[in-house]
Parts: C-alpha cells; sequence; structure tokens
C-alpha cells in the first residue's frame, strides 16, 4: 500500500532496510550466509511477462577502517544519512554490538529522530531524478 505521507514512508523504508541489515549482521555473527530474495518481474523465452524470485541485492551497512573500528552508516535514498554535521556513519566498535546499535536507530526513526536528514535525502533524490527524466 502507497503510503501518501513522504515522512512515514521514508520512516517504513528506512525501518525495513535496518531489519534487513540487522538480519545480515546476525547472520554474519553466526557464520552464516543471508540471502533474501525477492519477486521481480522477468520475461521467459516465450516472451511472457512472469513473476520470479530472485535474490535481492544487499550492501552491508557496516565497514571497518584500517585501524579494525567497525562504522555502520544508514543509507537512505542513495547517500549515507548524516547524524551529526559531517558525520555519516557510528562507531560500532565490535560486530556483536551492531544488532543493538540497530535496535537504537530503529526506535529513533520511528520516533521521528532522523525525519530532517531523511527529507532532505528524499528532495534531493527526487530533484536528480527529475532532472534525469
Amino acid at each position: 500500500h502507497a503510503n501518501a505521507n513522504p515522512v512515514e514512508r521514508a520512516r517504513d523504508k528506512v525501518i525495513s532496510a535496518l531489519a534487513e541489515q540487522k538480519a545480515m549482521v546476525e547472520a554474519k555473527l553466526a557464520g552464516q550466509h543471508y540471502a533474501p530474495t525477492h519477486m521481480v518481474w522477468r520475461t521467459n523465452t516465450a516472451g511472457e511477462r512472469v513473476q520470479v524470485e530472485a535474490p535481492k541485492r544487499l550492501r552491508a551497512g557496516w565497514f571497518t577502517d584500517g585501524s579494525g573500528q567497525t562504522f555502520f552508516a544508514l543509507r537512505y535514498a542513495g547517500k549515507p544519512i548524516e547524524f551529526a554535521k559531517g558525520k555519516n556513519a557510528i562507531a560500532v566498535g565490535e560486530l556483536k554490538t551492531l544488532p543493538m546499535i540497530i535496535d537504537t536507530l530503529t526506535q529513533a526513526v520511528r520516533a521521528g529522530e532522523l525525519d530532517a536528514q531523511l527529507g532532505a535525502a528524499a528532495e534531493t533524490r527526487s530533484k536528480r531524478l527529475r532532472k534525469a527524466g
């Protein structure tokens, strides 16, 4: 269902993206491979449009710098979200603490604490898309 309110739509998208990041990090910590799938439309050999299950392309939101510190960046509308001016990642420390940090972020998004950043990112993206079209 399409949510008419762009801020709520942005929140929903980010919350589900965070849930996927959490599932991905938990699988990694458990030594498992996380391979979610989604339904996509493809044209089969007979030229018919059919719905098939395809692996979902997911990028891990965490990265490790040269000193071995782990950071988590939240991306929305193709850009990392700034948590503070010039800061677009959270220092995580050890990867095993990341699921708790993701839970905290999810609560912050739900409470509307990142609305300004999400709105700005969505606005920039829609401008880019309109320009490209």
